[in-house]
């Protein structure tokens, strides 16, 4: 880049930072989502969950078909 060029869009300079920002915020959350670790341990965390009665049986049973299908997903892109 140019100094010209830098000067010129210096005025857009918080907007490029907010969006690297936005685009570094977004591959944690992919990361986090493929660590198959996060997922046992919300699966631990509901059978803590069933045993204090916290949640009913209905609600534990949805979310963890709702880890299980992430798990599975996460596996099959790993094995593509």
């Amino acid at each position: 880049m140019g100094l010209i060029t830098g000067l010129l869009t210096l005025p857009l300079a918080p907007v490029r930072g907010a969006v690297w920002v936005a685009e570094r915020l977004e591959e944690q959350a992919r990361a986090e989502m493929r660590d198959e670790s996060s997922i046992h341990t919300a699966l631990i965390e509901l059978n803590e969950l069933r045993a204090t009665g916290e949640l009913d049986e209905a609600e534990i049973a949805a979310a963890e078909d709702e880890l299980i299908e992430q798990l599975v997903e996460i596996r099959r892109e790993e094995g593509t």
